[in-house]
């Protein structure tokens, strides 16, 4: 496929060419006048044609907001984009496509996918992107701005399917949930590639919406909180050990019990309970020994 170049053109101004209209049609109604009154064939047949070139140039002004911008085209032929804002005549046989040169917003529709681990989830997206090359949104793509659309979404299920929603060991480092700034530059890049053909820039692309799908959302949230406790867990025994060691260097240090082997492990294993113990304890008051 031939690859069109965009280049910027200029046109006349809107206000010298309507000023210059003005005072031509004045001086058109004048001479039909004589040529009318003196029954001239010829002379009205030129005024008649002359007439109807002035018409056919009022069709040559169009007017462009800013960040607007105008492809003209000339019996099919690129004949260059006008990107200044104002008034503006130009050849009124150009046919002129308005570009907009703004960020546009785009709101993808939520969407159902699997994991790279199999997990239906649901994810959308939110794409913010803007025109940079008008020959190619035009003549490139048949439509830029579903065209975008589409391979946004495009791009949005191919990363899906390229990373677990979350993850539960450390063996996988980049999950949807978790490595957000990671996954963002990555969704980037994959949209950008696929939406430059048709002139476009992508400033910024996340995702808006990401959970586990309603069919598996309660399993999911169970595992996460049989996690979540078993973290919980490993960290009171770990506190609860030290605290152990602790307590018992220094009552050896201070020398305030000998405790013998059996009193050792019993001192053990009554601060084990207490620490590790999910509900309050009630202590027993012993009124014998140590041994009974």
């Amino acid at each position: 496929m031939m690859e069109t170049r965009e280049f910027d053109t200029s046109t006349s101004s809107g206000w010298g060419m309507l000023f210059a209209l003005f005072a031509t049609g004045i001086g058109l109604g004048f001479v039909g006048y004589l040529v009318i009154s003196a029954v001239i064939i010829m002379g009205i047949v030129a005024w008649g044609l002359v007439s109807l070139v002035w018409l056919v140039l009022w069709f040559g002004f169009f007017t462009l907001q800013p960040n607007v911008s105008a492809v003209l085209i000339l019996f099919g032929k690129y004949k260059g984009t006008v990107r200044t804002s104002g008034f503006h005549w130009a050849n009124p046989f150009f046919e002129k496509k308005k570009i907009s040169l703004r960020a546009h917003n785009l709101a993808g529709e939520t969407l159902k996918v699997n994991d790279s681990r199999g997990n239906p989830i649901e994810i959308s997206l939110v794409v913010v992107w803007r025109v940079v090359n008008t020959v190619k949104a035009v003549f490139d793509v048949e439509d830029f701005q579903g065209y975008v659309q589409v391979q946004s979404e495009a791009a949005l299920r191919h990363l899906a399917m390229a990373y677990p929603y979350d993850t539960f060991d450390e063996v996988e480092k980049l999950t949807l949930r978790g490595s957000v700034d990671e996954i963002s530059a990555a969704l980037n890049k994959e949209v950008q590639d696929r939406v430059a053909r048709a002139g476009v820039d992508v400033e910024e692309a996340r995702i808006s919406h990401l959970a586990y799908a309603p069919e598996i959302a309660g399993a999911m949230l169970q595992r996460q909180q049989a996690e979540a406790i078993i973290a919980a867990r490993q960290r009171i025994v770990d506190g609860a050990v030290g605290m152990v060691e602790m307590a018992l260097e220094k009552l050896e240090e201070h020398k305030t019990v000998d405790l013998d082997p059996e009193r050792r492990a019993a001192m053990v294993s009554n601060l084990l309970v207490v620490l590790c113990g999910d509900k309050a304890v009630h202590p027993v008051v012993n009124t014998g020994t140590l041994y009974t």
